[in-house]
């Protein structure tokens, strides 16, 4: 059946997801990291404990989603739209979380449809609930089902310079790397899937441009702690291809800080960006 609105509520089974220090270091590898930040690309670096990149959130706390719910769609169809991170603890170098997903919002938007995943993930050790996530998934050709069209946003950057800048390189092969984590979806990685899609070659991850945002965030916002990061969300607004450049620009706002993330031609590719910090 095409895409269901009464399944909004929808639970999934709760499912564990359980990582090791050798994860944590793949995915910042997965995100761009380098010898510059050996807390969070090795783990036996002298006066130097292995901590974890916030982001990694979107890789050990999404899950127990009810995806068989939601309707039927074409997955070549399917693109992120929007993520957000909720943070309540220091993500652990090692450990399992059990995760429980629900189907939050599912809105039309005429092109198509715009569905709100949201998971909590407690820590299995401490029974402490660590993180939560919210993914917007939007099925293109997917709407005009004849549901809500959903809240209007508001987002304006200040009319200033931004307080802190940074640029990055993605590398032509940085999707293999990141895929590693756990996201095999092939319109990542294989070019005839890609085609289906309307892309010419496979795309980079939303979720590492997430990444790869969060980390100048975390270190031009946070002074490199994790512990200070508190939640982070924004919009994807355009895809990112392999070997683009990520350059991203940040306004602080008390204990927030808004930021947009473009590629080289200054098109902008994360949009509507909101850290919460301490």
């Amino acid at each position: 059946m095409p895409v269901n609105p009464d399944a909004v509520g929808e639970k999934g089974k709760p499912t564990k997801h359980s990582w090791t220090s050798k994860d944590a270091l793949l995915y910042a590898l997965g995100v761009g990291a380098g010898v510059d930040e050996l807390a969070f690309t090795t783990e036996n670096t002298k006066d130097t404990p292995q901590r974890v990149l916030p982001t990694m959130a979107v890789v050990v706390g999404m899950g127990g989603l009810p995806f068989d719910k939601i309707g039927s769609f074409n997955p070549a169809m399917l693109l992120h739209g929007a993520q957000k991170i909720e943070l309540y603890g220091e993500i652990p170098a090692e450990g399992e979380l059990e995760t429980t997903g629900e189907i939050g919002a599912i809105w039309d938007k005429g092109k198509g449809a715009s569905v709100d995943l949201v998971c909590e993930a407690v820590d299995t050790k401490t029974g402490k609930l660590l993180l939560k996530t919210t993914m917007t998934a939007f099925l293109r050709g997917e709407g005009n089902f004849g549901g809500e069209r959903g809240p209007a946003t508001t987002f304006e950057l200040p009319d200033r310079k931004p307080d802190h800048e940074l640029r990055y390189e993605t590398r032509i092969d940085q999707p293999l790397l990141y895929r590693l984590s756990g996201d095999r979806n092939p319109l990542h990685s294989d070019p005839s899937f890609a085609k289906m899609g309307g892309f010419d070659r496979p795309i980079l991850h939303g979720l590492c441009t997430y990444g790869f945002t969060g980390r100048a965030l975390l270190h031009s916002i946070c002074g490199s702690d994790p512990a200070r990061f508190k939640s982070m969300e924004g919009r994807f607004s355009k895809p990112v291809m392999p070997g683009d450049d990520l350059n991203i620009a940040m306004w602080l706002d008390g204990n927030r800080c808004l930021f947009q993330t473009k590629n080289q031609d200054g098109v902008v590719v994360l949009d509507q960006g909101v850290l919460v910090f301490e």
